[in-house]
């Protein structure tokens, strides 16, 4: 028994997006969230044993959360009534809540799907808690924020959480080959478009099948028709966009070329081509988070302890691009591709580390000096582990002058901080280190 309330599953129509019209009806037709919905994997079993409770589907937009919920709707047992965030409030809630009730004391289960749940303030979200404590209705709530953070504790609670994953490339070419086979698609239109192209809007949609769908319908609409055949072209493609697009080949050469040309830009210090590179990456559709961990890496790399705070304003981009997204996090990332440009630069962590590996490598069977060991049992203690070993908190300056490489090693430097930034009170430091040892 299905009660469907609001747009979410209105008739079919040649006159509905693309993307609503090849919507999957099954868990057969439904691509991605392998983790959750693979064969023997427990929301699959949940839904095919319509054994639903109460949960939060957490994902970036065009995942398929709502394409879930169609699913549910259409195999559940259940009244499935939809809301959603933007249209209802406390009001709205309050009489569907009635009418759960009502039909919880006949026998009959409310399944309620809210879309955007995170939009529903406090007091509205409060609202559901009761209801779902008595078992008037089984929640379901489709999110694209951390719900963490943005839904009551007290209804997280009873909620389980399943995290949806962003769409691989390979994933949404499967999803626009299915469009063009579809009948509800395009399976009575004769479509010409290569492989690479179904590729590059795959990986211009950036994981969103709604996005890439709604490209390859603007795509069709402005092919150009040769006989019977509609032909999208590269040409045709850009245009439709609205921007050039970056074609990444196959192997990820231009890919690869264009985050050299970012690394190596700031580097050089020089904010501008750093941008320009940042923006050429994600107008041509790389994930941002991507581009944010290799900023994290370029922050120990290239600044390291010259200005320790790079590292800090690197992570806290790539946190920000999680949290909002494209494309408001193109300014999160531009505010630290700058920053790292113009930090002072240093690559004495990964000069000290490259060459703690070779040695590292060359002495992997050295075991660890006595002195250096823990004594955990006697026998450990009789044969000499910790013998020698000095406490460097006795001492007035917290440090000792112990050895703490092996015998073979005892002399090598690693780490030769620059004089640039913070590395030069490093430095200044370890001076003063050096001269307490020989004291």
């Amino acid at each position: 028994m299905n009660f469907v309330q609001g747009s979410l599953f209105e008739n079919k129509s040649s006159d509905l997006p693309l993307a609503h019209r090849v919507r999957p009806r099954n868990l057969n037709e439904y691509v991605g969230q392998e983790h959750l919905l693979g064969k023997g994997k427990m929301l699959r079993h949940l839904i095919e044993s319509d054994s639903i409770a109460s949960m939060i589907l957490w994902g970036p937009p065009g995942v398929g959360k709502t394409t879930l919920a169609t699913i549910i709707a259409a195999m559940t047992n259940s009244n499935f009534i939809t809301f959603s965030a933007v249209t209802s409030g406390i009001k709205e809630i309050k009489e569907v809540m009635t009418k759960a009730e009502e039909s919880r004391l006949k026998g009959i289960r409310t399944i309620l799907f809210v879309d955007e749940i995170h939009r529903f303030n406090k007091a509205q979200q409060d609202a559901f808690l009761p209801h779902v404590e008595k078992g008037n209705i089984v929640l379901i709530g489709a999110t694209t924020e951390n719900p963490s953070f943005e839904i009551n504790s007290a209804l997280l609670s009873r909620c389980q959480v399943f995290v949806l994953k962003s769409l691989t490339t390979g994933e949404i070419v499967t999803l626009l080959k299915n469009a063009l086979k579809d009948e509800r698609g395009y399976g009575s239109i004769k479509i010409e478009i290569s492989e690479d192209l179904l590729e590059n809007i795959a990986i211009y949609s950036n994981g969103d099948a709604r996005n890439a769908l709604n490209t390859l319908e603007i795509a069709v609409m402005n092919a150009s028709r040769e006989g019977e055949i509609l032909k999208i072209t590269k040409k045709v493609l850009a245009e439709c966009t609205q921007k050039k697009l970056l074609m990444y080949d196959k192997k990820g050469e231009e890919h690869y070329n264009i985050i050299s040309a970012l690394h190596k830009s700031m580097r050089n210090s020089d904010c501008d081509a750093a941008v320009y590179w940042l923006a050429r990456m994600l107008e041509a559709g790389e994930d941002p988070l991507y581009v944010a961990r290799r900023l994290i890496r370029f922050a120990s790399e290239d600044i390291g302890l010259a200005d320790p705070k790079a590292l800090q304003i690197a992570l806290a981009s790539y946190d920000a691009t999680h949290y909002i997204g494209m494309p408001e996090c193109t300014v999160n990332l531009t505010q630290a591709v700058v920053y790292l440009a113009v930090a002072p630069k240093s690559n004495s962590l990964y000069k000290a580390y490259e060459r703690a590996k070779e040695d590292a490598i060359n002495t992997i069977s050295e075991g660890v000096p006595l002195h250096l060991r823990n004594a955990v049992t006697n026998l450990m203690s009789n044969v000499g582990y910790g013998k020698g070993y000095e406490y460097a908190h006795d001492n007035k300056n917290k440090i000792s002058d112990m050895e703490c490489l092996p015998d073979n090693l005892i002399g090598r430097k690693y780490y030769e901080p620059t004089n640039s930034g913070i590395e030069k009170n490093i430095q200044e430091r370890l001076e003063y280190l050096k001269k307490l040892k020989k004291k």
